[in-house]
């Protein structure tokens, strides 16, 4: 496993990370679960990613569980506030109070006394900007986060931030977690290059594109019955990748692929890491051997004739 740093901080993080998003809590069971943490951490992944709202702190509370057995000092955790998670008006957004509350809450399900990272889910128009970073800035110099990330922030929005931390002296965004895979690349036109001009990296989630990048969905089959996308809870975020125009891009890039002698998950794997801007790939494993062969994407560098066949295929 290979690691970079995270934007201009000393951190390092392994370019293969492990989420929790429509799994833990949700489609897969907490030992099988546990199983793949343990995977992962046995490869060398040392960046494991959650959030307060998947499956409602489930999540939280199965990663934490996992994770107990090894040495905090060796690995990287990262929790997000911002979703709904409750009825009340103050249940959600990223207002002083609910950022406080949730981050309390979160460390008690993780069972810890701190997370590395912390995200801004989403951004929250109905909150001043600065209230938000102070309560940010007021949680790192308590000890209980170490660096603040964003998620699916615009450009401008996080450049207004490092702005605003910068004249009021407050802990500055380091990561930005945003989607990013060979069938979604917005981020390469305004989010890429200021994260190498103003120093944040991009974590990004969803690289094999919910799966439709490993070769498992044909066009005219029906779907896998051990796949996510025949589950019921977790189908619905998929159906708007399963059309005709990425299914004929993924049966393409799964030829190239089979060329090449490598899994289409780690061609597309690799494909990302060939950012220099982007740190760690965040994959949703349901299953050990998932983590196993999405891990040896780490290091490969794709030659330059292969990067531009797959241009042909997806374009920009």
């Amino acid at each position: 496993m290979q690691y970079r740093r995270l934007g201009r901080t000393g951190l390092r993080v392994s370019e293969i990370s492990l989420g929790s998003w429509l799994t833990y809590g949700n489609a897969i069971e907490a030992d099988v679960a546990e199983r793949t943490i343990d995977q992962a951490y046995e490869l060398g992944i040392n960046f494991f990613d959650t959030a307060n709202v998947y499956a409602l702190g489930a999540a939280e509370e199965i990663v934490g569980r996992a994770l107990r057995k090894y040495p905090r000092a060796s690995y990287v955790l990262a929790t997000k506030v911002f979703g709904k998670m409750g009825e009340g008006p103050n249940d959600r957004g990223l207002s002083r109070k609910h950022v406080m509350e949730q981050a309390h809450a979160s460390l008690k399900r993780l069972g810890l006394d701190y997370v590395d990272i912390y995200y801004c889910h989403r951004y929250d128009v109905e909150t001043p900007l600065d209230e938000t970073l102070r309560a940010l800035d007021d949680l790192v110099r308590q000890g209980k986060v170490l660096y603040i990330g964003v998620s699916e922030w615009t450009a401008v929005q996080i450049a207004d931030a490092l702005s605003l931390a910068d004249k009021f002296l407050l802990d500055r965004i380091v990561v930005n977690q945003p989607i990013y895979n060979l069938l979604n690349r917005y981020v390469e036109k305004d989010i890429i290059p200021l994260g190498l001009e103003r120093g944040f990296s991009q974590v990004v989630f969803s690289p094999l594109a919910q799966g439709l990048l490993t070769g498992k969905y044909r066009k005219g089959q029906p779907i896998p019955s051990d796949s996510r996308a025949s589950d019921e809870r977790v189908k619905g975020s998929l159906s708007r990748l399963l059309r005709d125009e990425f299914l004929d891009k993924a049966g393409k890039l799964d030829e190239l692929a089979k060329e090449t002698g490598m899994p289409l998950s780690q061609m597309a794997l690799s494909w990302i890491l060939r950012q220099q801007n982007v740190a760690s790939a965040l994959i949703g494993a349901s299953r050990p051997e998932q983590v196993v062969e999405n891990a040896a994407a780490s290091g490969v560098v794709l030659p330059e004739a292969l990067l531009d066949r797959i241009e042909q295929i997806v374009g920009a």
